[in-house]
C-alpha cells in the first residue's frame, strides 16, 4: 500500500481550480468517479453510489476486481496547489467498510515540494479493516512554506468494499475555504521544462580524450552549481543546462575548443560581485574543498581565470540546490528531481546522475577525506561505466558500485526492483553470519522450513551452486557499500542464500565432514527476513543478582527511572548496543551514568557560502552534577550490527566512569543522514554530519573500537552461547 506514496505523484498534475468538489456532488454524466478526481492504482472498480452515502447525493464505492493482483491498490485522488497559509493541514473523510480484509483502507494526505514528497501519511499503521458503519477518519501533516502541492485521496488495498464520502480539508483548525492564501514565487529554474521527456542524447562515443572532456565537464558543472551566485539563486535549471552544454562538449574536437565552450558558458551565466574573504578560522577547518584542479588540470588560462572568479564570488547563505537541515545542520539536497518515470534514463540523464552524486560527495560529504583515493580519478573511471550501461540493471549496478567507493554504511541503495531481482527474490530459510570469515548458519528465518532444509546451526557453508564462498564474496564486494570490511561481510551474509530459483545447492562442513544438499528457497511471504535476529523479549532484566542488563532496541520512554533504581547498587550494568535504539536515550540515561556534565562528541558540518569546507563545532554534553550517579562497572556491548545512533550512544556512554566497550568492530557510520535522489527514481543517502570523539579522533569507517575485543566462535554458536555477554559478566565479576 505504501506504493501510493510514490506512484500518484507521476499521474497527477496541479489544478488551479480550488472548487474542490469535496462532497462528490459534481459528477459528469458517464463518468465513474466525481469531477476533479483521478483514479489511482489498478485492480479495483470505482463507481458512483447514490444509494449508500454519508450525505448529499453521492459517495464513491471502491471494490476489488476478480483480476486484482496481490499488493495492488485502488482509489481516488486529487492534487491542489499549496497556496494556503498555515502550519498544519488535516484531511477528514467518512468511510464505510464491508468485510474488508487482506489489506487496510487508506486515507491519504501528502505535501510535495519542488523536488518531491515532503510529508506523507496513509493511516497504514492503524491497519483498519473489517466491517463498520460510516466513521470519520483523519490524518494530519505539517504545512511548510516549501510545500507546492497538496495531494489527498482515499484507497483500498484488500478485499471487501469501502465507501468514501465528504472529504474535508482543515488548515490550522479552519476549513480550507476560510484559509488565507499566499503567492508562490516560481523561479526560472522551475519554469524550464525543455528536457522533461529526455535529454535528447542517446549515445556518446567515447575515446580517452572524450572521457577526460566529460570528466572536466562534470567537475565544472558541479562547481558552478554550488559556487556560482546566479545558479544558487535558482536562475537556471542546472540539470537542463547540462543538456544544453553537453552536445557542444561531445562535438568539440580539441581541448582548446572544449575550454573555449566552457569559458563562454560561464560568462553567459551573468555577472556577480567578488569577495575574496573566506571568514573561516583556520583552526575550525576539518576539510577544505579540493579545488586545485582549477589550476593544475591543464585548463586554458581564460577558463581557469573564470573559474577562480566564481570561486571568489560573493555568495549568500542560501542556495537553490543545497541547504542545511534546521537544528541538525546536515545537508539537504533540495530541488533535485528524481525523474522517476525514467527507469532506464538516456545517456544524458545517466551522466547527470553521475555528476550529481559525484559533486554531492565532492562538496557535502563530511568524510570525503577518508575515501582513500583521488575522487577526481573515480569520476574519470565511472564516465564510461555510466555511458556504456546498456540497460536498467547495468545503470543501477554502476550507481551501486560508485556508492560503494565512498565507504559509508549509511550509503545504501533503497529498495529497487531491478537490484532486488538481480540479488534474488527468494530466500532460503537459514540465517548466515560470517564467523572468523566463514559463512556459518546461526539460525533460521522460519524454524519449520529451516528444519526441512537439512542444515543445522553451526554448519559452515563452503559453496553455493558450486561457487566457493570466497569467490562469491570477491564478486559481490564492489556492490556491497559499507564503511569497513566486517560490515560488508555483515551485509553480504544476509544475501548469500538469495536466488530467483526455487532451490540452491549448498555445500557445507559439519563435524569436519563435507556434505552437499539441495535446499528450497521461498518468497518473503513465507519467511520473515525483516525480523530483528537479535531482538530480546525484554528491555531489562537482572541476569545475575548484582548485574543488570539493558537492551535499548526495545526500551520505551519512561522505563529508565524504575530500571536505574533497581540497578543503582549493583556491581555492574550491561548495555547491549548490538541493536538500534528504539529512541534517543543519551540524555535520559546519561544523567544516571555521569557524575558531571561531560563532553562526549564533536561534529563537523558543511558550508553553503563556501562549499566543500567542513568546520568543527562543539558537540553535545551528557549528564549533570550528580553525586548519586551509577558507580558500578558499565559494559557496553557492540558488534557489526551497532550502527549510526547505536554507535553514537556507545561513544557517549563509554565516557562514564568504569565504562568499557566490549565486542567487535562496529558499522563505522555516524552522523545524521542526508537523502539523495538520482535519475531513474533512485534513492540513496550519506552520512551528512561528521562525528568525532571530543579529542578529534575519527569514528567513520573505524567505528567504536572496543576496549576489550570479544568475537563469537563457531563452537559458541553451536552451543547456543552469547560469548560476548558471557565475557561481560566475567569482567564485572573480576575475571578477565
Amino acid at each position: 500500500m505504501l506504493i501510493v506514496s510514490v506512484m500518484i505523484v507521476t499521474i497527477l498534475s496541479a489544478q488551479s481550480d480550488v472548487k474542490l468538489n469535496l462532497g462528490f456532488e459534481k459528477v459528469t454524466s458517464g463518468k465513474k468517479i466525481p469531477d476533479k478526481y483521478v483514479e489511482l492504482g489498478s485492480g479495483y472498480n470505482l463507481s458512483i453510489d447514490s444509494i449508500t452515502k454519508h450525505s448529499g447525493k453521492y459517495s464513491v464505492l471502491i471494490q476489488p476486481l476478480d483480476t486484482r493482483k496481490p499488493n495492488s491498490f485502488g482509489g481516488i485522488g486529487n492534487i491542489i496547489p499549496a497556496v494556503y497559509e498555515g502550519k498544519e493541514i488535516e484531511l477528514r473523510a467518512h468511510m464505510k467498510l464491508n468485510n474488508v480484509k487482506d489489506g487496510p483502507i487508506a486515507l491519504v494526505l501528502r505535501t510535495d515540494g519542488k523536488s518531491g514528497t515532503l510529508y506523507f501519511d496513509n493511516m497504514q499503521q492503524k491497519n483498519i479493516q473489517g466491517t463498520s458503519d460510516w466513521t470519520m477518519y483523519s490524518v494530519k501533516l505539517p504545512l511548510t512554506e516549501d510545500a507546492r502541492n497538496i495531494f489527498f485521496g482515499a484507497a483500498h488495498s484488500g478485499i471487501g468494499q469501502i465507501w468514501v464520502d465528504d472529504f474535508e480539508l482543515i488548515i490550522d483548525g479552519k476549513d480550507i475555504s476560510q484559509a488565507r492564501t499566499r503567492e508562490i514565487v516560481i523561479l526560472p529554474a522551475e519554469k524550464d521544462k525543455e528536457f522533461d521527456k529526455g535529454s535528447k542524447i542517446d549515445t556518446i562515443n567515447l575515446s580517452e580524450e572524450k572521457t577526460n572532456d566529460l570528466k572536466i565537464l562534470g567537475m565544472v558543472w558541479g562547481f558552478l552549481k554550488y559556487y556560482h551566485p546566479n545558479t544558487a539563486a535558482g536562475n537556471f535549471n542546472w540539470d537542463y543546462e547540462l543538456f544544453r552544454i553537453l552536445p557542444k562538449i561531445i562535438q568539440s574536437k580539441t581541448q582548446q575548443d572544449r575550454d573555449a565552450i566552457l569559458t563562454d558558458w560561464i560568462k553567459g551565466l551573468g555577472s556577480f560581485e567578488v569577495n575574496t574573504l573566506l571568514n573561516i578560522p583556520t583552526e575550525e577547518i576539518k576539510i577544505a574543498p579540493d579545488l586545485n584542479w582549477i589550476t593544475n588540470s591543464n585548463l586554458s588560462t581564460d577558463l581557469s581565470t573564470q573559474l577562480l572568479r566564481v570561486k571568489n564570488a560573493k555568495r549568500e547563505n542560501e542556495n537553490y540546490y543545497i541547504g542545511l537541515v534546521k537544528g541538525n545542520d546536515n545537508p539537504e539536497f533540495s530541488n533535485e528531481m528524481a525523474y522517476s518515470t525514467m527507469k532506464y534514463p538516456d545517456a544524458g540523464f545517466r551522466l547527470l546522475g553521475l555528476y550529481r552524486y559525484w559533486n554531492i560527495i565532492q562538496y557535502y560529504f563530511p568524510y570525503r577525506n577518508l575515501i582513500e583515493e583521488d575522487w577526481k580519478e573515480v569520476l574519470n573511471e565511472f564516465v564510461p561505466k555510466y555511458i556504456n550501461a546498456f540497460n536498467e540493471l547495468e545503470y543501477k549496478l554502476a550507481i551501486l558500485e560508485l556508492i560503494g567507493r565512498v565507504h559509508d554504511t549509511h550509503a545504501i541503495l533503497y529498495a529497487d526492483l531491478a537490484i532486488n531481482n538481480y540479488r534474488g527474490e527468494n530466500y532460503a530459510p537459514p540465517k548466515v553470519k560470517f564467523i572468523g570469515r566463514k559463512a556459518v548458519v546461526t539460525g533460521f528465518y522460519n524454524q519449520e522450513l529451516g528444519l526441512k532444509s537439512g542444515l543445522v546451526i553451526g554448519d559452515v557453508i563452503t559453496s553455493i551452486n558450486n561457487k566457493p564462498i570466497e569467490k562469491i564474496v570477491q564478486e559481490r564486494l564492489k556492490y556491497t557499500p559499507a564503511s569497513n570490511y566486517p560490515t560488508q561481510l555483515r551485509n553480504l551474509a544476509k544475501g548469500l542464500l538469495r536466488t530467483n530459483d526455487t532451490s540452491l545447492t549448498v555445500e557445507f562442513i559439519r563435524n569436519k565432514k563435507a556434505e552437499l544438499r539441495e535446499i528450497k528457497s521461498y518468497s518473503i511471504a513465507n519467511i520473515n527476513i525483516y525480523g530483528d535476529p537479535h531482538a530480546q523479549d525484554t528491555c531489562f532484566k537482572m541476569i545475575k543478582p548484582d548485574i543488570g542488563y539493558i537492551y535499548p532496541g526495545t526500551i520505551k520512554k519512561g522505563y529508565l527511572p524504575k530500571i536505574m533504581s533497581e540497578v543503582q547498587n549493583t556491581r555492574g550494568l550491561i548495555i547491549d548496543f548490538r541493536c538500534y535504539p528504539s529512541y534517543f536515550l543519551i540524555f535520559e540515561l546519561g544523567k544516571y551514568l555521569m557524575p558531571d556534565s561531560t563532553e562526549v562528541v564533536m561534529w563537523s558540518k558543511g558550508n553553503i557560502v563556501n562549499p566543500g569546507y567542513f568546520t568543527m563545532v562543539v558537540g553535545e554534553k551528557v549528564g549533570k552534577k550528580n553525586n548519586d550517579y551509577y558507580k558500578g562497572k558499565v559494559i557496553i556491548l557492540v558488534n557489526e550490527e551497532t550502527q549510526s545512533s547505536a554507535e553514537y550512544h556507545a561513544m557517549a556512554f563509554r565516557a562514564a566512569p568504569k565504562a568499557k566497550v566490549m565486542g567487535s568492530t562496529t558499522a563505522g557510520a555516524d552522523g545524521d543522514v542526508s537523502s539523495i535522489v538520482l535519475p531513474g527514481g533512485i534513492k540513496t543517502r550519506i552520512s551528512g554530519l561528521g562525528v568525532y570523539y571530543p579529542d578529534g579522533r575519527e569514528t567513520q569507517r573505524i567505528g567504536i573500537v572496543p576496549d576489550i575485543v570479544v568475537k563469537p566462535t563457531i563452537k559458541g554458536i553451536k552451543q547456543g552461547k552469547d560469548e560476548v555477554l558471557d565475557k561481560a559478566i566475567e569482567f564485572i565479576n573480576g575475571k578477565r
